[in-house]
């Protein structure tokens, strides 16, 4: 891999991460996970199992953005 193709993999992968960074609040509204209460943690289920809605959110989220641009 060239000097070349590695700057512009790197780049394609920090416009993502600033393009989630942009969506999450939208993110967080979809997904619809309550917060925890002071002193609750989850278990490991339990966090795999949010973490899958909030990938579906993010999912959503962006093929939404992706409609409203196109419209």
């Amino acid at each position: 891999m060239s000097d070349a193709d590695r700057q512009q993999q790197l780049e394609r992968q920090q416009a993502r991460a600033r393009e989630f960074l942009q969506l999450l609040p939208l993110i967080v509204e979809l997904a619809g996970l309550p917060k925890s209460e002071t002193g609750h943690y989850y278990n490991e289920d339990q966090i795999q199992a949010r973490a899958i809605t909030v990938k579906y959110a993010y999912r959503v989220a962006r093929q939404l953005l992706v409609e409203l641009v196109n419209a």
